[in-house]
C-alpha cells in the first residue's frame, strides 16, 4: 500500500501531521530575525597591540612582522590585513568559514604569546577579540536638548544613553558622533618653567603623585578593625591652582605660579551636524545572528523612556539600514502573496473547477510554513536570500499537486468514482512527481552545501529551496490525494478538455518527428546563438540597490586640521542639499572608519563622511541617479577627495597591489590610479597609498646630547608632554561623584605655533636644563602616517566606483591597462572584495551546477533503472539555458549572483517537465503496448496539458518579481527573468524536441541491445 492510498483510508492522521507542523511553522515565522542579507563577515579575529610613542615604520619592523609570522602558521588562515599607525598594531585575522571561531581565539592567543618574549619590553599588553559586530551602523540618531550644554550633552551620550542602549538585546556596538569631552587642562608658561628649572614632565609626573587615592594598611582602635585609605584629591578643579607639589632639589611650586588651571574640553576630534546645523549624534552597530527590525523597535522603546523620563530630550532618527531591510521583507512577503495569487489563478483557470483549485492552491501553505520551522530550527533568517529561495518555488509547489489534479481529473473522465480515480491516478503518477522533486532537492543542495563566502551567501538559500521542495512532495503524497478523494465531485470532468491548441500542437509534434533531423539541427542552431550572446551579457556581482540613503565620504591632505574638514564637509553639503530626491544631509567628521570585515579603525580629524538621506521612493529618481548627480555636484567643491557609496555589494571595484619594495609598490599605486580614470564609467578613483604628513624632525646631535647626558627617549617624553599631554594612562585623574576628569599638562595652543618656542622647551642635562635646540635640530619634513600590510606584504588598495559599469567588465580593462601589464616583478596584483568575492562565487557557482546535474542524472538512472532515457530528459536544460541568455540580454541585464541562482533553478525546472513526458511515453509502451511513435503522441497529448499549467502557474508567480512590483527589487529582478526567458524556451521547445531526442536515445538504446544480444 502507498502513502497516497493509506492516507486515502486514514486522513485523520495526515491531517493531525500538518496542523501540527503548520503551527510549528507559524511559531517559527514569529521568532525569525529579519536582514537584508545574512552575515557575510568570515571568522574573524582582531590583535591590538599598543607601544606608545613608536613610528608606524618602527612598529612594523619591531612588532607587526614578528606577530604576522606567528599567526601565519595556524590552520584555516585565509587573510592578515595589518593597519599600523602611531603607536597602534592593529590585525585582522580572517580564518575559512569552517574555522570555529572559538578555536581561533585561542589559537590566535597562543600564537601572540610565543613571541611576546621578542617583542619591545614597552608594548603594553595585547588585546586580542573575535568580531561580533556587524560592520555599518544599523542606525544613526541626533540628539538635542534645551537644557544642556554641548559638554553635558555629550557626557550624558557617554554616561547614560550608551548604558541604555547597549542594554538592548542585539545591539553590539554604541558610538558617539561629534560633541566634546570635558578635562582639566594645566596650561604651563615654558618662561616660569626656565626659571625654575623644570620642566612639563616634571610638573605632570608631580602631579600624578599628588593627586591620586591610595589604599592600604590596617588599623585596630577601639579592638575594631579599620582598613587605611589615604585621600589624597581635590574636589574640583578651582582648587587645582593652589595645590602645592614636589619639584627638583625639594623645592616645591604652587600650580598657579607656573600654569594657568582651566576646567574645559579635550580638543575637539569630531563634528556632526544635520542640515548645516551642529548637534550631536550617535551610531547602533548590530551584533552578529540579530533581528535588526527587533533591535530598532527596542531601541525607539529604549528612547521613548528617556524621552518621558527627561522631557527635554529629543531624539532624531538620521538613517539606517533597518527601515531598508524591513521594506525588503514585507516587499518580498508581498511578492509571495502575489505569486501564490497569481499561481492560483492559472490552475483555476485551466481546470474550471474550484474545488480541484482549493485542493491545489493548500499545497502553497502547506509547504511553506514547515519551512519557517525548519528555518527557525537551523538558526536562519529572513533575508533576501531566503525569501528570494521561497519566492522561487511558489510556483513548483503547487506543481505536484497540479499533476495528480489532472491526472484524476482524467481518470474520473474514465468513468472511475473519486476515490478509485485517486488512488489510482496519484499511483500512476508517484514515479514522476517523486522524481521530479528529487531533481529539484539534488539541483538546490549543491548550493546548499557551499564552502567559504559562497557558503554564506548561499547556504540559507539551498537549504529553504530544499526544504520548501520536500514538503510539497509530503504534501502531495499524502494531503492532494486524501483532499482530492473527498472534496472532489464526479461532475465538472468533461469528456473531453482539449482546447483549439491541442491539434495544433499534436501537428507540431508529428512534423517533428517525420522531420527528426531538422528539428535536431534547429535546436542546436539555438543554443549555439544564444551560447554566441553570451559575450555580449555584462558579467557582475550583485545588482547596485537602492537602499534609500547614501553616504560620501571625503578625505583631505593629511596635516589638515577638523576646522579645514568642516569647511568642506559645509561646502558639499551646500551644494548636495538643493539636489532633486535628497531630504536630509548629516555630516560626521572624525569617526572611526569601516576597513572590512566587520572591523573599523580610530578615526581621522581630515576625513568624514556626509549621510545623505533621500526622499520616499515614489517621490525621486532611482538611487543611482542621485549618486551620478552627486558626484557632477561635488565636481565643483576643492581641497578634497571624495567617494560614493555605503560600501555594499556592487558598487566599487578594488584592486590590492602587494610588495616589499615601498618605492615600487607606491609608484605603481599610482600609475594604476592615472590609468584607471580613462576606463568607462568608472569614477572617484581613489588609492590607500600613504600620504606624506608634514611633521616636526627633531635629530638629536649625538655627540652633545651624550655630553650632557641627554637621551633620545628623554628628549621624545619632554616633546610629547610638552606639546600634548602625557599618555592618558599616566595622566593625573579629578574624581567627580560619577566621573572621572584627566587632567593634562602641556603648552597653551599658541606655543605650538611657533618653531621657535619648541626649540626653547628646556631638557633636563643631569641637575640643569639645557635648550632643545641645543643637543637637537628641528626642522619640517614629512612622512608615513600608515603602515598597511595585507597577508605579510604592504599593500595600496585602489578603489573605483563601477558608476553603471559591470564589475566584469571593469576588471577585464583594469587587467589591460599599461600600469598593470608593464607592472614591476617585485608587485602583485591582487583582486578584493567585491572581485574576490565574485571570483570565489562564480567558481562555486560552476562546481554547483555540474554537481546538481551529476546528482540529477544519478537521481533519474536510479529511478527509471535506465540510463539512456536520464540523457532525453535532461536534454531540454540546453535550450532552456539560452532563452534565458536572451532575456537577459533583451532586458539589459547582468550575469550576476541572481541571475545564476535562475539558471540553477532552472536546470530543475526543465527537468521536471521532460519527466511527465518521458515517464508517460515509457508507461505507454510498457503497460498499453504502444509503438514508440504512438506513444509520444499519447504521452504529447496526455501531458501538455499539466506541463503547460506548471510553466503558467510559474511564471505568473516570477511575474510579480521581473516587473520589479513593490519594494526594491534590484536583486530579485534579474533571477525572475532568467528564470522566465528559460521557461519559455524550454517549455515552447521542448514539448517539440524531447520528443525527437527520446526517439533517437531510445533506437540506441535497442540497437546496442541487439548488438550486444542483451534482452529488453
Amino acid at each position: 500500500m502507498s502513502f497516497a492510498s493509506w492516507s486515502i483510508r486514514n486522513p485523520i492522521p495526515s491531517i493531525l501531521l500538518f496542523i501540527l507542523l503548520s503551527l510549528a511553522g507559524l511559531r517559527g515565522l514569529q521568532q525569525l530575525s529579519i536582514q537584508s542579507l545574512p552575515d557575510l563577515d568570515l571568522p574573524s579575529v582582531i590583535v591590538k597591540l599598543n607601544q606608545p610613542g613608536a613610528a608606524p615604520a618602527q612598529l612594523e619592523t619591531e612588532v607587526a612582522r614578528k606577530v604576522e609570522d606567528s599567526i601565519a602558521t595556524l590552520s584555516g588562515l585565509k587573510h592578515i590585513r595589518t593597519s599600523i599607525t602611531d603607536g597602534l598594531v592593529q590585525i585582522n585575522v580572517e580564518f575559512i568559514l569552517e574555522k570555529k571561531l572559538s578555536d581561533a581565539l585561542i589559537e590566535i592567543k597562543d600564537a601572540v604569546d610565543r613571541v611576546r618574549s621578542d617583542l619591545p619590553t614597552s608594548v603594553l599588553q595585547p588585546g586580542i577579540s573575535a568580531v561580533t559586530v556587524g560592520g555599518a551602523p544599523i542606525l544613526t540618531y541626533a540628539i538635542a536638548s534645551n537644557k544642556l550644554d554641548e559638554e553635558a550633552l555629550s557626557w550624558l551620550v557617554d554616561d547614560n544613553v550608551s548604558k541604555v542602549l547597549l542594554g538592548v538585546a542585539g545591539v553590539g556596538r554604541f558610538e558617539r558622533l561629534g560633541g566634546v569631552q570635558r578635562e582639566i587642562q594645566l596650561e604651563v608658561d615654558p618662561v616660569r618653567l626656565a626659571s625654575l628649572g623644570v620642566t612639563a614632565t616634571d610638573v605632570s609626573r608631580a602631579l600624578k603623585q599628588v593627586q591620586q587615592e591610595s589604599s592600604g594598611g590596617r588599623g585596630n582602635l577601639g579592638l575594631a578593625e579599620q582598613s587605611v585609605h589615604t585621600l589624597a584629591t581635590v574636589r574640583q578643579a578651582s582648587e587645582l591652582a593652589a595645590l602645592q607639589v614636589a619639584i627638583a632639589n625639594g623645592r616645591e611650586v604652587r600650580l598657579d605660579q607656573i600654569a594657568t588651571v582651566r576646567d574645559t574640553v579635550a580638543e575637539r576630534t569630531q563634528l556632526a551636524a544635520l542640515d548645516g546645523k551642529p548637534l550631536i549624534g550617535f551610531n547602533i552597530y548590530r551584533a552578529k545572528g540579530f533581528d535588526e527590525t527587533r533591535i530598532s523597535a527596542d531601541v525607539e522603546q529604549a528612547l521613548a523612556r528617556m524621552r518621558e523620563a527627561d522631557p527635554s530630550l529629543s531624539f532624531t532618527l538620521i538613517s539606517g539600514s533597518v527601515a531598508y531591510s524591513q521594506e525588503q521583507y514585507q516587499g518580498s512577503m508581498m511578492m509571495l502573496y502575489e505569486g501564490a495569487l497569481l499561481a492560483v489563478l492559472v490552475v483555476w483557470w485551466f481546470l474550471r473547477d474550484w474545488r480541484a483549485t482549493l485542493v491545489s492552491a493548500s499545497a502553497l501553505p502547506l509547504s511553506i510554513l514547515p519551512t519557517f520551522a525548519v528555518m527557525h530550527w537551523l538558526g536562519f533568517s529572513m533575508n533576501m536570500l531566503t525569501m528570494l529561495a521561497l519566492a522561487i518555488v511558489v510556483g513548483i509547489l503547487v506543481d505536484d499537486a497540479i499533476v495528480e489534479i489532472e491526472n484524476i481529473a482524467r481518470h474520473v473522465r474514465m468513468g472511475k468514482s473519486i476515490r478509485q480515480a485517486a488512488a489510482e491516478a496519484v499511483d500512476e503518477i508517484a514515479l514522476a512527481v517523486i522524481a521530479t522533486t528529487l531533481t529539484l532537492v539534488v539541483v538546490f543542495m549543491p548550493t546548499a552545501l557551499m564552502n567559504g563566502v559562497s557558503g554564506l551567501f548561499f547556504r540559507q538559500f539551498g537549504w529553504t529551496a530544499v526544504v520548501a521542495v520536500l514538503a510539497s512532495l509530503l504534501v502531495a503524497r499524502l494531503l492532494t490525494p486524501m483532499l482530492a478523494a473527498y472534496l472532489l465531485t464526479e461532475g465538472h470532468h468533461p469528456a473531453s478538455v482539449d482546447g483549439s491548441l491541442m491539434p495544433i500542437y499534436l501537428k507540431a509534434v508529428q512534423w517533428t518527428l517525420r522531420h527528426r533531423k531538422a528539428t535536431m539541427l534547429l535546436s542546436t542552431l539555438f543554443f549555439i546563438g544564444a551560447c554566441l550572446m553570451l559575450p555580449l551579457i555584462p558579467a557582475g556581482f550583485v545588482p547596485p540597490a537602492d537602499r534609500g540613503y547614501t553616504t560620501v565620504q571625503f578625505e583631505l591632505p593629511p596635516g589638515s586640521s577638523i576646522n579645514d574638514a568642516g569647511r568642506v564637509a559645509e561646502a558639499a553639503r551646500a551644494v548636495l542639499q538643493p539636489l532633486a530626491g535628497v531630504e536630509h544631509v548629516f555630516t560626521a567628521v572624525g569617526s572611526s572608519q569601516l576597513v572590512g570585515g566587520g572591523v573599523s579603525r580610530p578615526g581621522e580629524q581630515r576625513k568624514g563622511a556626509l549621510t545623505l538621506t533621500l526622499n520616499e521612493r515614489g517621490l525621486r529618481p532611482h538611487q543611482s541617479q542621485i549618486e551620478q548627480a552627486v558626484r557632477a555636484a561635488l565636481r565643483d567643491v576643492p581641497g578634497a577627495r571624495f567617494s560614493i557609496g555605503i560600501g555594499g555589494p556592487g558598487e566599487k571595484m578594488s584592486l590590492i597591489l602587494s610588495s616589499d619594495n615601498a618605492a615600487a609598490l607606491k609608484a605603481s599605486a599610482q600609475a594604476l590610479e592615472r590609468d584607471l580614470r580613462t576606463v568607462g564609467t568608472l569614477s572617484s578613483i581613489s588609492s590607500t597609498a600613504s600620504l606624506e604628513r608634514p611633521e616636526i624632525a627633531i635629530r638629536p646631535d649625538w655627540q652633545r646630547a651624550a655630553e650632557l647626558g641627554v637621551t633620545a627617549e628623554l628628549i621624545g617624553e619632554t616633546v610629547r608632554i610638552a606639546t600634548s599631554g602625557d599618555f592618558d594612562a599616566q595622566l593625573a585623574k579629578l574624581n567627580l561623584d560619577n566621573r572621572q576628569l584627566a587632567i593634562r599638562v602641556r603648552m597653551a595652543d599658541a606655543a605650538r605655533q611657533d618653531l621657535q618656542i619648541l626649540a626653547n622647551l628646556r631638557v633636563k642635562a643631569g641637575d640643569k636644563l639645557v635648550p632643545l635646540s641645543s643637543v637637537a635640530e628641528l626642522s619640517l619634513a614629512s612622512g608615513s602616517a600608515q603602515v598597511d600590510r595585507y597577508d605579510r606584504r604592504r599593500y595600496v588598495t585602489v578603489n573605483a566606483e563601477l558608476g553603471g559599469m559591470s564589475l566584469g567588465e571593469a576588471l577585464a580593462a583594469a587587467k589591460t591597462l599599461p600600469a598593470v601589464v608593464n607592472m614591476p616583478s617585485s608587485v602583485k596584483l591582487i583582486r578584493t572584495g567585491d572581485a574576490e568575492i565574485m571570483a570565489e562565487l562564480v567558481g562555486s557557482f560552476g562546481m554547483a551546477m555540474l554537481t546538481g546535474l551529476l546528482c540529477v542524472f544519478c537521481v533519474l538512472v536510479l529511478l527509471f533503472k535506465d540510463f539512456f532515457q536520464p540523457l532525453t530528459i535532461l536534454s531540454a536544460i540546453p535550450l532552456s539555458m539560452g532563452g534565458a541568455f536572451i532575456a537577459l540580454l533583451l532586458t539589459g541585464g547582468e550575469l550576476n549572483i541572481p541571475s545564476m541562482i535562475g539558471l540553477i533553478m532552472l536546470m530543475g525546472i526543465v527537468t521536471k517537465n521532460s519527466i511527465l513526458l518521458v515517464e508517460y511515453a515509457l508507461l505507454a509502451m510498457r503497460e498499453h503496448g504502444l509503438s514508440r511513435h504512438e506513444a509520444l503522441l499519447d504521452a504529447c497529448h496526455k501531458r501538455a496539458r499539466p506541463i503547460v499549467m506548471t510553466t503558467v502557474a510559474m511564471i505568473a508567480g516570477m511575474l510579480p518579481i521581473a516587473l520589479g512590483w513593490g519594494a526594491d527589487a534590484s536583486f530579485r529582478q534579474p533571477m525572475a527573468v532568467a528564470v522566465i526567458g528559460g521557461l519559455l524556451s524550454s517549455t515552447l521547445l521542448s514539448l517539440l524536441v524531447v520528443p525527437v531526442v527520446f526517439t533517437y536515445v531510445d533506437g540506441t538504446r535497442q540497437s546496442l541491445a541487439r548488438r550486444f544480444g542483451v534482452k529488453e
